[in-house]
């Protein structure tokens, strides 16, 4: 009976040891694509650059407004909002047509020019109005970023756990983003910080038009309006 017992247990538990080992092989297998590589490292600087915008713009709209700070900052959040709303669904429908890179570019594309734009003016209704930026951005990766990481996990699979770990990567670029330009604003002032994000911006705006390829196979792909 004893040999009976452990020959069944050996094979049991070289059979967990496999699929410990498979799982842990999986984690790794996702940095063994170069494109999603790349898609990761700029999606950690698209949010590194887009995440400590708003905390930076409200401390703009605190200074000489008083209470009614949190009423334009309120408005920010809206407008923003408001953008993403209406270009969820037009994101959507031109990444099958246009492709994945094209609207990437576009939102990578206008992330310097918001940073850039909030130190040209101190004008509450323009900042706000800024914030139309941020919509575009925030919109069109939202939808487009979920689609480029389908189609480079249609092949090996493992879709839920590379948007996991991209999650993760975003999450803790966003986290240090609010520490670097916070500290960057404390000791040379807000015009400074929001240079510093835009040319963070600007490096994964290169990095995606030089680096990453289109993932939308090219048969379905035209130019259609």
């Amino acid at each position: 009976m004893r040999s009976i017992t452990s020959g069944r247990g050996a094979p049991t538990r070289k059979k967990k040891e496999g699929e410990e080992g498979g799982k842990a092989e999986s984690v790794w297998v996702l940095f063994r694509d170069r494109r999603l590589v790349v898609f990761l490292v700029c999606a950690v600087m698209f949010h590194f650059a887009n995440a400590a915008m708003l905390p930076l713009l409200g401390e703009m709209l605190a200074k000489g407004q008083g209470r009614n700070s949190m009423m334009f900052m309120s408005a920010c959040v809206v407008t923003t909002q408001l953008v993403i709303t209406l270009l969820a669904s037009w994101s959507g429908r031109k990444a099958g047509t246009w492709g994945r890179k094209p609207l990437l570019l576009i939102a990578f594309g206008v992330l310097p020019v918001r940073a850039v734009l909030y130190t040209l003016t101190h004008n509450t209704g323009e900042l706000v109005a800024i914030q139309i930026l941020d919509g575009v951005a925030a919109g069109i990766f939202g939808v487009v970023s979920v689609l480029v990481i389908a189609d480079l996990t249609q092949e090996m699979g493992r879709f839920n756990l590379t948007l996991g770990a991209i999650g993760t990567a975003v999450g803790i670029g966003a986290s240090l983003s609010q520490v670097i330009a916070g500290s960057i604003v404390h000791h040379f002032g807000s015009n400074a910080g929001f240079l510093f994000l835009a040319a963070v911006a600007a490096a994964a705006f290169g990095i995606l038009y030089f680096r990453m390829p289109e993932t939308r196979d090219k048969r379905f792909l035209n130019s259609t309006l």
